[in-house]
C-alpha cells in the first residue's frame, strides 16, 4: 500500500496539489489522469521520493519495496543490458556484486565466509538465482533478444534503451509500480505483452498514459487530477469518462431544477408580501429560498479543442489509384510495387512496424516525392489535405499564428481565422505568438486548423496523435469518425485506430496487406499471426537512421 497524506507541492506562489489524501491498495492497477500540466508526472515523482512535498507525507507499508519507470536513458551507459534490468530490484544486485567480491578473493579469511553465508542466505530468499532468467524473460517479452543481454546500455539504440528500463521497473516483483507513459516507443508486440503483464501483476501499480485503449485494457481504477485534487473512480478510463460526464450532467440538471424553483419562490414573495393574507406563506417560502445552495461546479481543468472537418464539396466515386509503386531511399528499398485503389468511403489506417513505408507513401501522394516506378491518380472532385508526421521545416518561419493560418483560410478576413484559433484554444493575445516558438501539441493544433480552413474532403493524416494530449485526441478522434469524406491515416493509438478505420492496410516485406475490417479484427486474425511467424519481420538500425 502506497498513501499521500495530506499532500500539498506549491512551485512558487502556486499551488499544483493541495492537500491531497489518497490510498492506493494491493491488487488494482491506478491510471493517473490529468490535462497537460496538471501534474500527474509530478505526482510520480512525489510518490517515489524524487520530490518532496511542501506538506504532507508518503506513507508505504513498511518492508515494500517501491520500483519506478527511470526516464534517464544515458543513466545505466556503463552497465550490461541484463545487470541493468537486476539493478530494479538494488538489494539483490548489490548482494551479487558483493559475493563476486569476496569470492575474488585470493586470500579468503574466515570472516569472508561468514559474510558469504548470509549473503547467500539472503540471496537465496530472494529467488536470485533465477534473477538472470528471469531478467531475460523479461527483456525476451518486450522484444529484446538474448543476443542484446551482454551488450553495454550505450551500444543499444534509444528504442531498445527504454524497453530495458521498462525491464528494470518490472524486474523482481516490486510491491509498488510506478510507470510513466511506459508505450512510448514500444511497438505492437511489446505493448500487448505488457498489457498482459500487468493484467496478471498482483500488486500496487500507478501508470501515467495517454493511451485510452491501454488504460481501458490493464486499469482497475482511475485516479483523475484536476484542479488540484485527486478523485478516484473505480473501473477503466472509459467507465471514468462516462461518469465524470454522467456527474457533470446531473449537477447541471439539479442546479437547473433548484433554479426554476428559486425563480418560483422569489416570484411568489414578490407577489404577495405586501398582502396580509399571504404573508405568512410569504415567510415560509423566504425561509425555502434561504435553504436552497446551488451546486458549485467547477469548471474543468480540461480542454478539449472543437475539432470539425467540413468537406467543401462532395467527393465522388473516383478517389484515388495507385498502380506498380516503389521507392529507393539511401539503398533501402522502402516501398517495392505498391498498388491499390480508394473508394469514396474509405477511412484507411496503415498499420504495422514499418512507419518508414508508410511516411514514404504519403510523402509521394502529397506531391513531396516522386516514386522510382509506378504512378499515382487523384479523383477529379478531390481536394487533399496533408498532415506531415514532421512538421519542423513548416514552422522555420518568424510569422505569427493568423499570419500563418490566412492563406489556407476561404474568408481572408482575421476575425473569421481567430474564431478557428479560439476553437482549437488559442485565445486572445496567442494568436500573435510566432510558429517557431510553438511546442509540439501547439504545432499539431494549428495544423488541424489549416486543414479545417481548407475545406479539403481527402485527409492525409501521418501520426497526427503524437504530441497531443488525451483531450485532443479524443476530439480528433471524434471528427475523423463523423467526417463524410475520406482519410488515410496512421497513428499509435489503439483506440484511434479501431474506432475511424474501416479498412486497415500494412505494407510488408511481402507486399501490401489490405482487408476491409476493424483493426483489432485484423490483430486477431490467424492470417496476421502465420505471417508474423514466417516473416520474423524486424526493422533494423539502418531503417531507423533513413527516418
Amino acid at each position: 500500500m502506497i498513501q499521500a497524506s495530506n499532500v500539498t507541492l506549491r512551485i512558487g506562489k502556486r499551488a499544483l496539489f493541495e492537500e491531497v489524501n489518497i490510498k492506493f491498495t494491493e491488487g488494482n492497477c491506478y491510471g493517473l489522469i490529468g490535462a497537460n500540466g496538471a501534474g500527474k508526472s509530478t505526482f510520480l515523482k512525489i510518490l517515489n521520493g524524487q520530490i518532496e512535498p511542501t506538506k504532507g507525507e508518503i506513507i508505504i507499508t513498511p518492508g515494500q519495496r517501491l520500483s519506478f519507470l527511470q526516464q534517464d536513458h544515458f543513466k545505466y551507459d556503463a552497465f550490461e543490458v541484463l545487470d541493468t534490468v537486476i539493478m530494479g530490484n538494488q538489494r539483490l544486485y548489490d548482494i551479487m556484486k558483493e559475493k563476486e567480491q569476496i569470492y575474488a578473493k585470493e586470500d579468503f579469511t574466515e570472516e569472508d565466509g561468514i559474510r558469504a553465508s548470509e549473503l547467500e542466505a539472503e540471496f537465496a530468499s530472494m529467488d536470485g538465482w533465477e534473477a538472470e532468467a528471469n531478467a531475460a524473460s523479461i527483456l525476451n517479452g518486450l522484444g529484446i533478444e538474448t543476443e542484446y543481454h551482454d551488450k553495454k546500455m550505450s551500444e543499444l539504440n534509444g528504442s531498445q534503451k527504454v524497453k530495458v528500463l521498462l525491464a528494470q521497473a518490472l524486474f523482481g516483483n516490486p510491491d509498488i509500480l510506478l510507470l510513466d507513459e511506459p508505450t512510448n516507443h514500444l511497438d505492437l508486440e511489446a505493448i500487448r505483452w505488457l498489457e498482459e503483464f500487468l493484467i496478471n501483476f498482483e500488486n500496487t501499480v500507478i501508470v501515467v498514459s495517454h493511451d485510452r485503449y491501454f488504460l481501458n485494457k490493464v486499469c482497475t481504477h482511475i485516479a483523475d487530477i484536476d484542479y488540484g485534487k485527486i478523485q478516484l473512480y473505480a473501473g477503466n478510463y472509459d467507465f471514468w469518462y462516462e461518469s465524470s460526464q454522467l456527474m457533470i450532467k446531473q449537477m447541471k440538471e439539479a442546479n437547473k431544477k433548484k433554479e426554476e424553483k428559486i425563480k418560483e419562490l422569489q416570484e411568489f414573495i414578490q407577489r404577495f408580501s405586501a398582502n396580509a393574507s399571504k404573508s405568512k406563506q410569504a415567510t415560509s417560502r423566504k425561509r425555502a429560498l434561504e435553504k436552497i445552495e446551488l451546486d458549485d461546479i467547477k469548471p474543468s481543468s480540461r480542454k478539449y479543442p472543437y475539432i470539425d472537418f467540413r468537406p467543401s464539396r462532395e467527393i465522388g466515386n473516383e478517389v484515388l489509384t495507385v498502380e506498380n509503386i516503389s521507392k529507393t531511399i539511401d539503398g533501402v528499398k522502402v516501398l517495392d510495387n505498391i498498388s491499390f485503389i480508394v473508394g469514396h468511403d474509405d477511412k484507411i489506417a496503415f498499420v504495422g512496424p514499418n512507419t518508414l513505408a508508410t511516411t514514404t507513401l504519403f510523402r509521394i501522394l502529397a506531391g513531396e516525392l516522386e516514386p522510382d516506378e509506378g504512378s499515382y491518380k487523384w479523383g477529379v472532385t478531390t481536394n487533399v489535405s496533408y498532415f506531415p508526421k514532421d512538421n519542423t521545416a513548416l514552422f522555420a518561419g518568424d510569422e505569427t499564428i493568423v499570419d500563418f493560418l490566412m492563406p489556407f483560410s476561404p474568408e481572408k478576413d482575421v476575425t473569421y481565422v481567430r474564431g478557428f484559433m479560439g476553437r482549437m484554444l488559442f485565445s486572445g493575445e496567442e494568436g500573435a505568438k510566432k510558429v517557431n516558438v510553438l511546442s509540439g501539441g501547439e504545432r499539431v493544433r494549428v495544423m488541424l486548423s489549416k486543414m479545417m480552413l481548407t475545406g479539403a474532403n481527402v485527409l492525409l493524416l501521418d501520426e497526427p496523435t503524437n504530441h497531443l494530449d488525451m483531450e485532443s485526441i479524443t476530439s480528433l478522434n471524434n471528427a475523423l469518425i463523423k467526417f463524410p469524406g475520406v482519410a488515410l491515416f496512421t497513428s499509435q493509438d489503439h483506440q484511434f485506430v479501431q474506432t475511424t478505420a474501416n479498412r486497415i492496410m500494412e505494407i510488408t516485406p511481402n507486399g501490401l496487406i489490405d482487408k476491409i475490417t476493424t483493426y483489432d479484427e485484423y490483430l486477431d486474425s490467424d492470417e496476421l499471426a502465420r505471417k508474423r511467424q514466417v516473416m520474423q519481420f524486424n526493422i533494423k538500425d539502418d531503417l531507423d537512421e533513413i527516418q
